[in-house]
């Protein structure tokens, strides 16, 4: 494998503008060579740390870690050729296509299977989340393309105007209601979810190799036989240049994380790097196989492709110590609060050992009140901010199992006495705390006794305590007349019964039992 800049005779003044670009697609050095089950037809970065390359080969899925290049796991739950693994935004799932008319949804930790999609009648090769994570997009050598919802695991768009296989696309990241496919029909078209048809077709001179949608939305590129295609779809799908720089069919394309740099992948052994602004080719590798796929990580420091040989490349570039002054100028000064707060929001890479972190419950002031002992102002505390009636029975259940209910409510004055007779007579008739809050006014009574009514405004709270107790047990003496109505009725009607059909009571009675 070697690194080959711009050819000379071609043009030579973009060679000496390149210079600096050649140096810094130079650096992707040290190539780890990996061999698959299979040719290697699609090769995806996960958008989020660490980067972790997905490799489609055969009729699986490997996931590798992109510092070791170690295998870190494998998806194989397919029944036929694997196609267009690909990751969600979130990095959390994984989906795929095969051969068996399929697309189905992984779970990228467990490897589990989420979802099953059938509707494809061919093998489908193009398969890609959509921007708002609960959509999946899938192209098919049955001529369709369908958009899948996730939960539903229905399709609810299906789009049948390519007239020959579709093997690609792409989705606009700022636009979760418009996809792009090509197709070997020769045409790229643009589908809106919404309309649920196609409103742009771009026709190409080859058949559709690859799509990629440019961040922003309004420029598109299209790979078909040798030549890589820009449109600008904000004038209609008109064609902005032909990049024809290479030999053979460009099988693959990839931005580079500004969208400055496009890479092409190449059946003539090569990837090429395109400027986008001024459409020349700034640098060019070779490899020792034809070119499927070619991706690069999110912060451009990887560098993967996959060759038809069933090997897969993997290069990795050195920070720069330019690059490494940017970061060190963005680091906080020392003793500052960000300086103190740095690496707060580190989880950490999927490979690191990770020690469990048990945070310590912090108990409420009358918890720690309590533990003191300081039975009194416990008290106090939590009859002092309108806390749920049931956490100030609990905590005077509490005070009375530990002995402590006398000690918490001797020694006080009018004052710290109102809340305490205030809740009795708030929730005296709630029948679950009813026989806690009996005990309380009877040990409230026991202390004070007629010192209590020395006080106007401790006096009238007892006056409405007293009153509501009478009305509660009147209420009490009332049902329990209702239920002994109730049983006389029940027993006369038992007894018509038993003389409209015969029957004894007694015979009834024992039946009963």
């Amino acid at each position: 494998m070697d690194y080959k800049p711009v050819g000379a005779g071609k043009n030579v003044c973009s060679v000496r503008r390149s210079l600096p670009e050649a140096g810094y697609w130079k650096k992707f050095q040290s190539p780890v060579l990996v061999k698959e089950y299979g040719m290697v037809t699609a090769l995806e970065f996960s958008p989020v740390k660490p980067y972790d390359l997905l490799v489609t080969a055969s009729m699986r899925l490997q996931v590798y870690n992109s510092r070791t290049s170690q295998l870190k796991k494998s998806i194989t739950r397919f029944n036929g050729v694997a196609h267009s693994g690909s990751y969600r935004s979130d990095g959390k799932l994984v989906v795929a296509g095969d051969d068996k008319n399929m697309v189905q949804v992984f779970d990228g930790s467990s490897r589990a299977i989420l979802r099953t999609f059938k509707g494809h009648t061919d093998p489908v090769h193009l398969t890609k989340f959509l921007p708002n994570k609960v959509n999946v997009l899938s192209g098919s050598d049955d001529k369709t393309v369908q958009v899948w919802d996730i939960p539903s695991q229905a399709a609810v768009n299906v789009f049948s105007e390519h007239t020959d296989y579709v093997r690609s696309g792409s989705v606009f990241s700022g636009n979760a209601s418009l996809v792009a496919t090509g197709s070997y029909d020769h045409t790229v078209r643009i589908w809106d979810l919404r309309a649920n048809r196609s409103v742009t077709t771009i026709s190409t001179d080859d058949p559709v190799e690859d799509v990629l949608a440019f961040p922003g939305g309004g420029v598109i590129a299209a790979s078909a036989g040798p030549n890589v295609h820009l449109f600008d779809l904000l004038m209609g799908g008109r064609q902005l240049t032909t990049m024809g720089n290479h030999e053979k069919t460009v099988t693959s394309l990839c931005l580079d994380s500004a969208g400055s740099r496009l890479v092409a992948g190449s059946l003539d052994h090569h990837i090429k790097i395109y400027d986008v602004q001024s459409f020349k080719m700034m640098f060019s590798m070779s490899y020792p196989a034809p070119v499927l796929s070619v991706a690069l990580s999110a912060d451009d420091t990887r560098l993967a492709v996959g060759m038809a040989s069933g090997v897969f490349s993997l290069r990795r570039r050195a920070v720069t110590a330019k690059e490494q002054a940017v970061v060190a100028a963005r680091a906080p000064s020392a003793g500052s609060r960000a300086y103190f707060q740095r690496g707060a929001s580190y989880k950490g890479a999927d490979d690191d050992l990770r020690i469990e972190q048990r945070r310590k419950r912090s108990l409420a002031d009358y918890d720690e009140l309590l533990r003191k002992f300081e039975h009194s102002r416990a008290l106090d505390a939590v009859l002092s901010n309108n806390r749920a009636g049931l956490t100030v029975v609990s905590l005077l259940q509490e005070l009375i199992h530990r002995d402590g209910l006398v000690g918490a409510l001797a020694g006080r004055d009018e004052l710290s006495l109102d809340p305490i007779v205030r809740f009795l007579v708030k929730f005296i008739d709630h029948p679950r705390y009813t026989s806690v809050l009996i005990t309380v006014a009877e040990t409230l009574l026991d202390i004070y006794g007629d010192l209590l009514y020395q006080s106007t405004r401790i006096s009238e709270l007892l006056m409405r305590l007293r009153a509501k107790v009478r009305l509660e047990l009147r209420l009490q003496q009332d049902m329990t007349m209702l239920l002994g109505s109730m049983d006389m009725l029940m027993a006369t009607c038992k007894v018509s019964h038993a003389q409209a059909t015969g029957a004894t009571p007694a015979a009834d009675g024992a039946r009963d039992t």
